[in-house]
């Protein structure tokens, strides 16, 4: 009885770990994004990456010079993304989207995206609930 005890306690503590490790290595949006600086993007998908925590949309823009800069685009996760309209199939390569975000603190070619509008005038949500980011109404979650 006291081994099965201590089995489970070792397990919990495993579990407990490994849950905190994961948390730790997930962000808040002020420590990425700067709600100050929003951007509205317009290009042509390169590719979607389905992952968690966080999907992103690489995005192909081109620039004032005519030069294709690729952004990255930090959307929710896919299983909330799928919930609110998002599939796999509306996000091929090629297919040009326009994109409502805020730009990452570094400066470097990457956003939080909150919006996206799709070729047939649908508008999606793609941020993440909860991240701290600004509430702008384009969460339908947002009270």
């Amino acid at each position: 009885m006291r081994m099965r005890l201590l089995i489970s306690a070792i397990g919990a503590m495993g579990m407990s770990l490994f849950a905190f490790t994961s948390l730790q290595a997930h962000h808040a949006f002020s420590g990425e994004f700067d709600s100050t600086q929003p951007i509205n993007l317009r290009g042509k998908v390169v590719r979607m990456e389905w992952i968690n925590p966080h999907a992103w949309l690489h995005l192909g823009v081109t620039n004032e010079d005519g030069v294709e800069e690729v952004w990255m685009i930090e959307a929710g996760p896919p299983g909330a993304l799928v919930r609110r309209g998002w599939r796999k199939d509306s996000v091929l390569p090629g297919i040009e989207l326009v994109v409502q975000g805020y730009r990452a603190i570094d400066g470097t070619n990457k956003a939080n995206g909150r919006e996206v509008t799709f070729p047939d005038g649908r508008r999606l949500f793609a941020g993440s609930s909860g991240t701290g980011a600004p509430t702008d109404g384009a969460d339908p979650t947002e009270q």
